[in-house]
């Protein structure tokens, strides 16, 4: 058979068109399992909607969806009339004593000291919900049950999310029957939005069920409402949840609302509850007129209004930027083996570029403004008594999880971490006046909901005052990549001021002159030191970034001058016996340690200390500690590696910590040292879940792409041999810029930057420094053809 050019040429057309929508069809950001999740913490699948985080599991005869609102918390001033934000009184009136040992070398006796006087105060027993008393932990709300009318052999069975359009879905066949459920959480509206249909009428049994007190529960016009409150302090919540349903009838009995015949199902759930990020008292919150609001919204709202609303909102800050990394991804193979094959061996950009993007998913799911910081769970937590109480980290956790924010061109989903800093600077300068008699604030190791400021109860891992410190250098970076001055004058410089103030006066001289941090102790490694090397390099950085501010704001008074003095009187880092970055003012590391915490080498990330053009003796000599500390590690420790390695310019091994990064892990218990990875939804395994290594992670595949910190933006400046090829859009830049970058054979091809309209700036491309000026319509466009 013969055919024309134009038959041909028409054949060849249709194909085109074919492949075009496949791959438009082909979901390339797609999380899929063929078997219904039976463990919370490694099958299930997160959705929110900024309040709320809720895990479905995919259940076929029974449908289980837990979910937590970020406020619930146990402990603070509710539960215990003497609770005191931890203070010890006049604390620091041992200050001297134990300084006074330090110098004489009586590490012990100076311990001891610290052990009782520098430690916060807690109140535990039976009467409260979480292990750690008064302080609190951080409560799930509840859980939904959906019981399905329904038998037989089930075929075809998909549970999955899409993270473009953040929407989770569960789809399966009974004979000639479907069934299908579509979940996601709406912000605009702060509704979580669940439909189930199916192909025939089908009844359904709905029932809310959780840990908590009942005030009371009801069903009126088609709304189950159901009062609740935390046993131990008393903190009011409320959870709403509304049918909808396109046919069938609805009936309730004793906390069970009944379905029958119904083909299409719309279930809405709203949660709020009495809490308000406000110091001393942390309550107050009108929370039944909130969810009142929202349910007057349902009444004129339809689904498909809800998940266009949701999808648009969502859409606008997780298509700002895209990544491929040269592959073609293999959605035919369900998630959980695609992390195995990988594991094993197999090549999967694509699965890393999924994860780079599920990080991002799962910062706008839980960070929004106007909700509750994230925690060390993000939004998701199941639990009365979770770990570590999902609280507040501030040693690396709890800045980690923001790495990504600005990055990734999420300022806004920035927000609720900087409103929570605010939040603690008036406990925080109780505290810094109570145990170490100084101006300014402080946070330690582990901070609440409810401004607990102090060190922790037990000195070894909780006194770290430089916990403020940190937290305001993301008060400092929101400002960098965004250029809005009008912040950093109302709201980042006076906190950054504040918590430099506390380490002009904590800083102590040497018997070289130098300015140390004594005691201290570096984080959850080693005992008590005159100066461990993370707080000096913090207290660097708070002094320093406070000088930056101070300059754009035209400030120049009494305490600038102050702070250039004691920022350049810090000891400065130090290279010690075997070559290594100290990690204490003494040379005491122990080569032979696999710690978790690198915590000495913050100068070098997320800091600015340290650097292979400006510091090369000092890059070289935390080379020689990364090596030391191996690639192992939990999940945290492993991402917060590849972010080093990738500052180092060693992209290859910075890759390979991405790697060990997605090691499948099955185990749910704790494990404090080398068993972090992967979960096979893909949450990071400390192990148990944090959220903080998805984050990290994701932070440590930009720096491999783009880095800033210097002044000059480097492209491709620790690529890694495994992306010869690829292309990344909207990645931001300090300065304000937003970066589009395409390379083959590991050189950059075009790059695009945008910003203001003529502004100006240096890149650094294929090893070429490039002065650029952005056009009168904000952009500058670099091609290696001119």
């Amino acid at each position: 058979m013969k055919y024309s050019k134009l038959h041909l040429a028409v054949s060849s057309y249709i194909l085109f068109l074919s492949l075009v929508t496949f791959a438009q069809e082909e979901n390339t950001l797609d999380l899929w399992y063929n078997q219904p999740a039976t463990e919370w913490m490694t099958q299930a699948l997160p959705i929110g909607n900024g309040y709320v985080g809720a895990m479905f599991f995919g259940g076929i005869q029974e449908e289980h969806i837990q979910f937590s609102e970020g406020t619930l918390w146990s402990g603070g001033p509710d539960s215990n009339p003497d609770y005191n934000f931890g203070i010890r009184k006049d604390a620091h009136k041992s200050l001297p004593k134990v300084r006074a040992l330090l110098k004489e070398g009586k590490k012990a006796e100076a311990h001891k000291i610290a052990q009782s006087q520098f430690t916060g105060i807690i109140d535990t027993g039976k009467q409260y919900n979480a292990d750690f008393g008064d302080y609190g932990a951080q409560q799930t709300m509840g859980d939904l049950y959906i019981k399905v009318g329904h038998s037989g052999d089930v075929n075809n069975y998909k549970r999955g999310l899409d993270i473009s359009k953040a929407l989770g879905k569960v789809e399966y066949n009974i004979g000639k029957d479907t069934y299908k459920r579509t979940y996601f959480g709406n912000y605009p509206s702060s509704t979580m939005v669940y439909r189930l249909e199916s192909s025939k009428k089908t009844d359904y049994e709905i029932r809310f069920e959780t840990p908590h007190v009942m005030v009371s529960q009801n069903f009126n016009d088609g709304i189950y409402s159901f009062d609740g409150k935390v046993s131990d302090n008393g903190m009011p919540f409320e959870t709403k949840i509304s049918l909808k349903l396109s046919d069938g009838k609805i009936t309730y009995k004793e906390g069970i609302i009944y379905i029958k015949g119904a083909k299409d199902v719309v279930i809405l759930n709203t949660s709020a509850t009495g809490y308000t990020l406000k110091y001393p008292s942390y309550s107050g919150n009108d929370y039944k007129a909130a969810n009142n609001a929202v349910v007057q919204k349902w009444k004129s709202i339809t689904f498909e209004n809800l998940k266009k609303e949701h999808i648009a909102d969502y859409s606008n800050l997780f298509d700002r930027v895209s990544l491929n990394l040269g592959e073609r991804p293999k959605v035919d193979i369900p998630t959980n083996e695609r992390l195995i094959a990988y594991a094993n061996g197999s090549k999967d950009n694509a699965l890393e570029s999924l994860y780079f993007q599920y990080a991002r998913y799962l910062m706008i799911s839980a960070s929004r403004p106007k909700t509750m910081s994230m925690n060390l769970q993000g939004k998701w937590n199941h639990s009365t008594n979770p770990p570590w109480a999902a609280d507040y980290h501030s040693n690396i956790n709890l800045e980690m999880i923001y790495w990504p924010a600005e990055l990734t061109n999420l300022s806004e989903c920035h927000e609720p971490f900087l409103d929570y800093i605010e939040s603690l600077v008036e406990p925080g300068k109780l505290a810094a006046k109570e145990f170490f008699d100084t101006r300014g604030w402080m946070v330690n190791t582990m901070t609440n909901a409810f401004g607990y400021t102090s060190p922790g109860w037990g000195v070894d891992w909780g006194f770290f005052p430089t916990g403020a410190a940190w937290f305001s250098q993301h008060l400092w970076d929101h400002y960098d990549f965004t250029q809005d001055e009008t912040y950093l004058k109302e709201k980042a410089y006076p906190i950054m001021k504040e918590a430099a103030l506390f380490w002009i006066d904590y800083l102590t001289k040497d018997d070289h002159g130098n300015l140390v941090s004594t005691p201290s102790y570096s984080p959850e490694h080693g005992g008590i030191s005159e100066g461990a090397s993370m707080d000096h390099q913090i207290a660097w950085d708070i002094l320093n970034n406070s000088l930056k501010a101070a300059a754009v704001l035209g400030i120049e008074d009494e305490f600038t001058t102050t702070a250039k003095v004691t920022r350049d009187a810090i000891l400065k880092p130090k290279i010690g016996s075997w070559g290594q970055l100290q990690e204490w003012t003494e040379d005491v590391d122990d080569p032979k340690s696999d710690h978790r915490h690198v915590s000495h080498l913050f100068a070098l990330h997320p800091g600015n200390q340290i650097s292979t053009a400006q510091t090369p003796e000092l890059a070289e000599a935390a080379r020689v500690t990364l090596n030391a500390r191996g690639d192992s590690g939990t999940g945290w420790s492993r991402a917060w590696k590849m972010n080093f390695w990738a500052r180092l310019n060693d992209g290859n091994r910075s890759h390979k910590m991405l790697k060990n990064l997605l090691k499948p892990v099955a185990d749910t218990s704790i494990e404090m040292s080398t068993a972090g990875g992967t979960y096979a939804n893909l949450l990071c395994a400390h192990p148990p879940f944090q959220l903080d290594g998805n984050m990290g992670g994701a932070s440590g595949m930009v720096e491999m792409l783009l880095q800033s910190q210097s002044g000059i933006i480097e492209l491709l400046p620790s690529l890694p041999d495994a992306w010869p090829t690829g292309e990344v859009k909207g990645l931001k830049a300090r300065g304000g810029f937003e970066l589009d970058i395409q390379w083959e054979n590991a050189l950059v091809k075009e790059a695009t930057i945008k910003g203001k309209p003529n502004q100006s700036g240096e890149i650094k491309v294929n090893n070429t420094l490039i002065s650029f000026q952005l056009n009168g319509d904000g952009v500058y466009r670099y091609s290696d053809k001119h």
